[in-house]
């Protein structure tokens, strides 16, 4: 076997917790102009995330110190290239068709891209996550989520 040497801050693992680090660093910022009220469970997740991200960060770090080998960033770039093409379609079906039928149309696609094959399972899980959100967040704190431009749930 060829063994792959490569940039220790290349590796997957890094460059995840990098672009999580920035992401939640960028999205805190926002935070701080919301009412302190409102700012609260964003902040909080937002900072656990940043906290998560630099452990994530320093264990993936240590582990190539003690290695010199690592997998390739992407095993497989158009599944990848396609998860990010479904969540940008979920973005605009979102504002057009609405929030629940857009999730309940865009989770097992997902799912199913990254490799889930059981459709039983899919349809089940799918059930499963948007009730879940209807009972939590529009039942139990009368949170509305977007209808879309057409009206649809």
């Amino acid at each position: 076997m060829s063994e792959q040497k490569s940039n220790r801050f290349l590796r997957p693992e890094t460059l995840t917790a990098v672009g999580l680090f920035l992401a939640a660093a960028a999205f805190l910022v926002p935070t701080a102009q919301l009412p302190q009220i409102s700012a609260l469970l964003p902040a909080a997740m937002l900072i656990s995330l940043l906290v998560l991200a630099m452990i994530l960060l320093i264990a993936d770090q240590r582990k190539a110190a003690a290695e010199n080998t690592s997998e390739p960033v992407l095993k497989a770039p158009p599944r990848v290239f396609g998860a990010f093409l479904l969540i940008l379609l979920y973005a605009l079906a979102v504002n057009f068709v609405g929030f629940y039928v857009s999730t309940a149309v865009s989770l097992p696609l997902v799912a199913f891209v990254f490799g889930y094959r059981n459709l039983a399972g899919l349809g089940i899980a799918t059930i499963i996550v948007v009730a879940a959100i209807y009972l939590i967040f529009s039942l139990a704190m009368a949170k509305e989520f977007p209808s879309g431009i057409l009206g649809i749930l």
